[in-house]
């Protein structure tokens, strides 16, 4: 399988301002982009730099958009790979096409973003139909972090951290939690998302105890309605001479 046809094209520039974090999921993440940016003269002291990071938690609620705002913070390329599209029915073959992916990021000091880690990371003594085969797997990942260098950025995105292997997670020298946003932070991003809008159409229910991509998703369907509401009127009272 030819190696761009496993990487998710995203050409999509997020500032870190952009992406809806609680306190203490920004304040962390400010911390890794200015450990990248400083790196050397941390390294003058000895200091290791964070460069394996799980997102882990809700989906919906931003672990994409917070990799691709680093990555642009930082100034570099973001290779996006959902392990779901990877996982080959010949295990050997998943495990060489992971190894290519892990060089190329290294090499170009690349942010390799790996969405739904839970795929190829579960514990291994699963009850997977060819157990040995799946420890192997496991195995070439714990290698691949192990080596991965401190001038490029690991982040990897998983809803289920509970089945990955215990092994796998402890290479992670970040952890950072995603969950549910509150009313108030829900609030908060309907403001944004409907500040554009005139009252009429920005007037509408909000849903809450949902993630921020459903409020978005479910805000516009709202707001084209009410739109399409408003054109088809405006239509039907126009005089046809």
């Amino acid at each position: 399988m030819n190696l761009y046809n496993l990487i998710i094209q995203d050409k999509e520039e997020l500032n870190l301002n952009e992406v809806y974090l609680s306190p203490d999921n920004r304040s962390e993440i400010v911390q890794l982009i200015k450990e990248h940016t400083y790196v050397k003269e941390l390294q003058e002291y000895g200091l290791p730099v964070n460069n394996k990071i799980l997102l882990q938690g809700s989906s919906g609620c931003g672990k994409t958009m917070t990799a691709k705002a680093v990555a642009n913070a930082l100034g570099k390329n973001i290779i996006i790979l959902n392990l779901s599209n990877i996982v080959s029915s010949r295990i050997g073959e998943t495990s060489q096409n992971i190894k290519m992916i892990f060089d190329k990021a290294a090499r170009e000091k690349s942010v390799l973003f790996l969405d739904e880690l839970d795929q190829i990371g579960k514990a291994r003594g699963s009850d997977d139909k060819d157990v040995g085969e799946m420890r192997r797997l496991v195995n070439t990942l714990l290698q691949l972090i192990d080596y991965y260098p401190e001038n490029a950025l690991l982040i990897c995105a998983t809803n289920h951290p509970e089945i990955i292997d215990t092994a796998l997670l402890r290479r992670f020298q970040m952890k950072i939690n995603y969950i549910l946003p509150s009313r108030d932070f829900l609030d908060e991003y309907y403001d944004h998302l409907l500040a554009k809008f005139p009252h009429e159409l920005a007037n509408i229910e909000r849903r809450y105890e949902i993630s921020f991509a459903e409020a978005k998703d479910y805000t516009f369907t709202v707001v084209k309605g009410k739109l399409i509401q408003k054109l088809e009127k405006e239509k039907d009272l126009k005089p046809n001479y």
